[in-house]
């Protein structure tokens, strides 16, 4: 993987992430508000966007939009929780795959060196 941009204001995931990243050699830049991730897009060419879509208040469209208007295409892998699954549904198309927060925990290494399965 060149590098991977992880849209994640959550410091347990982010920590988590971020050390995974350094175990397996994976670059990793963050965007901890939606605001963000066009920034952290251009700074340089980008394999995956990691995006937990359960933080409240995000302009999820926004977010997706501006990762839709990079250029090549950057696949997307959301991450949810069980609870959240049927609220976050509207978003899920819009991402090459979704899994939840502990799918994300136990996959993150090979994620972070591989990307997402076809």
């Amino acid at each position: 993987m060149n590098r991977v941009i992880a849209v994640v204001k959550d410091l347990f995931f982010v920590a988590r992430i971020r050390e995974t990243a350094r175990l397996v050699g994976t670059p990793l830049d963050f965007a901890r508000a939606p605001e963000e991730v066009a920034p952290a897009l251009a700074a340089g060419p980008a394999d995956l966007v990691i995006l937990d879509l359960t933080t409240n208040g995000w302009d999820y469209d926004a977010v997706l939009k501006a990762i839709e208007r990079a250029t090549p295409r950057v696949p997307v892998l959301g991450f949810t929780t069980h609870a959240l699954a049927r609220l976050t549904q509207p978003l899920h198309g819009r991402c090459e795959r979704v899994v939840t927060k502990e799918t994300l925990t136990q996959e993150l290494p090979r994620i972070l060196r591989e990307g997402v399965p076809a």
